[in-house]
């Protein structure tokens, strides 16, 4: 026991003659032991560098490569607003197919359908567990809303709707649109939106 406190007490004095106290100052260099990359290899900006072909370290931007800011910013189809303007686009800005139907139908069921219901009608699965405040895309204020803003609600979300911009890709967004205003043509729709040879079989007998 004696010779492990003396062990422990010449440790001891080894350690704070190296490192000294916590919070001392000394004009030495510190001693890491973890540098924490402090001092890392890497090229400066604009500076010559004899690794790339061109004998610079800045390298242009691959091709296809998208800037961030305003020519990203400033597409309909990226933000759902008109160009150059805050206000929202009022109609889908992409062609709108059956494809594009049947793609808005399959990411609806698989985000949508939990809170808005299968119909869009505000009675999905979590209204049975409580949650009461869920909107219905049948309602006014809906029906009227322009798609870009629609867009815009389900990349960013809001109030108790959280943003499904990183879970929904661009595309599919204007997908889900697409098939939210058929949801809502199916409950609006009127005789004299159907072909003149479909409407005899609206006739009642």
């Amino acid at each position: 026991m004696r010779y492990f406190l003396t062990a422990l007490v010449l440790l001891l004095v080894v350690v704070v003659s190296l490192v000294g106290w916590r919070g001392s100052k000394s004009t030495k260099p510190p001693l890491e032991v973890f540098p924490d990359m402090d001092r890392q290899y890497k090229l400066r900006p604009q500076a010559g560098n004899g690794f790339f072909a061109s004998g610079s370290s800045s390298q242009a931007y691959v091709a296809g490569t998208i800037p961030r800011g305003a020519p990203y910013r400033d597409v309909p189809v990226n933000t759902g607003r008109l160009a150059g303007t805050t206000n929202f686009v009022q109609t889908i800005p992409v062609p709108v197919d059956e494809p594009l139907l049947r793609r808005g139908r399959q990411r609806y069921q698989i985000y949508c359908t939990p809170c808005h219901g299968a119909v869009g009608d505000g009675r999905g699965i979590v209204t049975q567990y409580g949650l009461v405040a869920v909107a219905s895309f049948h309602e006014p204020r809906l029906v009227k809303m322009p798609a870009g803003e629609i867009f815009h609600t389900i990349t960013k979300g809001k109030n108790l709707m959280g943003a499904y911009g990183a879970a929904i890709d661009i595309p599919d967004r204007w997908a889900v649109v697409a098939y939210l205003r058929a949801l809502q043509r199916s409950r609006l729709a009127v005789e004299e939106d159907l072909p003149e040879s479909e409407r005899a079989a609206l006739s009642v007998n």
